[in-house]
């Protein structure tokens, strides 16, 4: 059957002036009833194609091929497939329109994936978890960000505790077992290291494919919701590491999506990540902002998330940043700043702070950049707190020395003093 399509006019407008702040709504795939038929409709976003179909997967192998429409005229193609339900394995198979590429990709807005190292998306439907944090959530909104004392304990869920097998623990029994000891220790908030899917468990989350698919090492995505509701209703929240600096390049992945760099700058200069082996997303293309921009408000609108931490803010500000000279593109102005990244950064603060009073942000930033917890009205980054990386790496290195070596005051506690060290991070 042939179903009227799910994204109107107004969606591809938004989407495509970098402002639908809900693509996650319509693009990817949804369980939906047409004309009393119940179906799955599917929803890609890839200008670079010249034909783009659903793959449906089973038994270890491909079922069917169901050709997409293209719709509009910014490159979304769809398909509403009847009789699909939820926990049906699909990828998109692409063809480019330039030369002969032909690439399988999970979903860009695929909302759960097979474990690694399989790596189709499943179709999953959100929206039959039961919440019980009401309470929690309304108290967050009236308390704000300045709602008292917050200490907060950040966990690798892979490294924290396993099982008696040695085996993961899945969310529900990461619940039960980490909040009471959070609680025991007096922390308020729990942050987590990225939960969103990535290949490589070393990452520890840090690169990733599947920006709105929490990972399967530990459950589905209705098992994370229970572990956020069980820490609100135990009077704890909880912040979640964001990456919009960088994502993993992995072939089934946002990198070279449909045969161009639709994600990624395409000067590498700009585009690749020569430290981490990681692509950049280009904050100037205004559907690559739609993306990320729905996705920090798909982690707070629809896990319940108190906060991000976004991760490597540093890495988005300086164009140079761990570049060697000629490695990298002056602005127009011949500076080192990231105009674009900048702009996008307000945008996603302004946009949390909107639409989720007493949700919080917070910068993960090394340098000395002016303004980053200033309000953006006052023209700064528009973050609620910056993480004290200096503090941090002094902190540790006073801490390393043998009791009877330390100084009285420990290194960059002197007044003025200020570290900007970076640390390595897990590649």
């Amino acid at each position: 059957m042939v179903a009227p399509s799910f994204i109107s006019d107004d969606d591809l407008y938004l989407f495509g002036e970098g402002s639908w702040l809900f693509a996650y709504e319509k693009l990817g795939a949804h369980p939906r009833v047409v004309d009393g038929v119940a179906g799955v409709n599917f929803a890609v976003w890839a200008p670079g194609a010249r034909h783009v179909q659903v793959e449906v997967y089973g038994f270890g192998r491909r079922l069917q091929q169901i050709p997409m429409a293209l719709r509009g005229p910014i490159g979304v193609w769809e398909v509403f497939v009847p009789g699909m339900a939820a926990g049906a394995t699909y990828k998109y198979g692409i063809a480019s329109r330039y030369g002969d590429l032909q690439v399988e990709k999970a979903d860009p807005f695929g909302v759960w994936s097979e474990v690694r190292p399989a790596n189709a998306s499943i179709v999953y439907d959100l929206a039959c978890y039961a919440w019980h944090d009401a309470a929690w959530m309304a108290a967050r909104g009236v308390a704000g960000v300045q709602g008292g004392l917050q200490t907060i304990y950040e966990v690798h869920l892979g490294s924290w505790r396993r099982g008696p097998d040695g085996g993961f623990l899945n969310y529900r029994q990461l619940a039960e077992q980490l909040v009471p000891y959070v609680t025991a220790l007096g922390f308020t908030h729990i942050e987590l290291l990225p939960v969103a899917e990535h290949p490589f468990d070393p990452s520890w989350g840090y690169q990733l494919t599947g920006y709105f698919a929490p990972t399967s090492r530990f459950g589905t995505p209705h098992d994370l919701m229970y572990f956020v509701d069980y820490c609100h209703q135990h009077g704890l929240g909880v912040l979640m590491d964001w990456v919009p600096a960088h994502f993993a390049k992995d072939r089934h992945g946002l990198y070279f999506f449909d045969g161009t760099h639709l994600y990624e700058h395409a000067d590498p200069r700009r585009g690749e990540h020569l430290g981490w082996g990681t692509a950049i997303f280009n904050y100037e293309r205004p559907e690559v902002v739609s993306f990320l921009l729905s996705n920090a408000v798909y982690w707070l609108q629809e896990y319940h998330m108190d906060g991000l931490r976004i991760d490597a803010v540093s890495a988005m500000l300086y164009r140079d940043y761990e570049r060697p000279a000629g490695a990298w593109v002056p602005n127009d102005q011949g500076g080192r700043e990231s105009p674009e990244a900048i702009a996008f950064l307000r945008r996603v603060n302004d946009t949390v702070h909107r639409r989720f009073p007493g949700a919080i942000t917070c910068a993960e930033e090394a340098t000395a950049w002016p303004g980053v917890t200033r309000s953006t009205d006052d023209g700064g980054l528009g973050f609620d707190f910056k993480w004290n990386m200096g503090w941090m790496n002094d902190v540790l290195r006073y801490l390393e020395r043998a009791p009877a070596s330390r100084p009285a005051t420990p290194p960059g506690a002197t007044a003025g003093a200020r570290s900007t060290h970076v640390p390595p991070r897990a590649s």
